[in-house]
Order: C-alpha cells, then sequence, then structure tokens
C-alpha cells in the first residue's frame, strides 16, 4: 500500500534531530491511514491520533526550544502555527472520545496537508537560520528525543 504522506529529501530542514521527528509524524499519519483503509476498529486509530497528539506536542517544544536558544525572529508566528494545530487535534480527540466524530480521510488528508505545507514554508526557514547560527545539523547516534520517545512507547504509564 503506497503511503499518504512519502518523505522525500524536500521535506528536510538540514536538522538531524528535527528531520527524524519529522518522519516520525510523517509515519503516525501514515500508520492512522493504513488503519482506516484496513478498516480497523475505532479504538486503535484512536490510539493512533493520541500517539499523534502527544508527539506533536513533544516535537513542537523541541522546535521551540531551538527557536528560542537561538532567537529566531519569526518565533511567536510559529508558535501560533503550532498552537493551532495542537488545538484543532485535541479537539479532535474530545470528539473522538465523546463519539461526536470519527477520524476519516477527510481528517487525514487535513493533516497530510497541514503537516507537509507546515514543513515545507514554516519550518523549512528555520532550518537555514539555525544552521547558520552554530547548530549542528548531525549527530553519530539516534536522537534525543527519538531516545525517549521509544521508551515512552514501550513503557507506558499505568
Amino acid at each position: 500500500m503506497k503511503p499518504l504522506v512519502e518523505w522525500t529529501d524536500e521535506l528536510s530542514v538540514g536538522v538531524q534531530e528535527i528531520d527524524e521527528q519529522h518522519k516520525v509524524l510523517v509515519g503516525l499519519v501514515n500508520r492512522m491511514y493504513e488503519s482506516i483503509i484496513r478498516r480497523t476498529d475505532k479504538e486503535e486509530v484512536n490510539a493512533i491520533l493520541n500517539e499523534l497528539a502527544q508527539y506533536t506536542v513533544i516535537h513542537f517544544a523541541v522546535e521551540e526550544s531551538l527557536m528560542r536558544i537561538f532567537d529566531y525572529p519569526d518565533y511567536d508566528a510559529h508558535k501560533k502555527h503550532h498552537q493551532e494545530l495542537i488545538n484543532q487535534v485535541v479537539e479532535l480527540q474530545h470528539k473522538t472520545a465523546a463519539h461526536e466524530a470519527s477520524v476519516s480521510m477527510e481528517v487525514l488528508h487535513f493533516l497530510r496537508h497541514w503537516l507537509t505545507y507546515h514543513i515545507l514554508n514554516d519550518d523549512k526557514k528555520y532550518g537555514p537560520f539555525l544552521l547558520g547560527k552554530g547548530l549542528k545539523p548531525t549527530w553519530s547516534e539516534k536522537s534525543w528525543v527519538g531516545k525517549i520517545w521509544d521508551s515512552m512507547r514501550h513503557h507506558p504509564n499505568p
């Protein structure tokens, strides 16, 4: 099955940590898409939505921290875009929990559009800025957020 979102070099911001996190977000959107196409139960789709929401909050915190550390000039507008998406996802979570809505292809296309548009039009701007300020583009090991996320996924809180 072809994924809904394909990772390409065009989506790279040039910072390994951020690119790895974006790949996780792309992977979560694709998992949700596959779940819907396979017509799995709503609980599985909602679980992936919750995972996507949690990871998005972590990812946005990392981006915003880097922007603050390096005094990114468009920080406020970028943070506002993040908050708008978080609000929309939280609203969707509430509606799915209350059985007022379900994750549909329309929602997936919204997430795909938002993710790719945000990376290509907002995130691509800060990559060169951060690198110009001295941020190293690569690490030799798995990203620290990836390690934390893997730990959280394999050892969830009771």
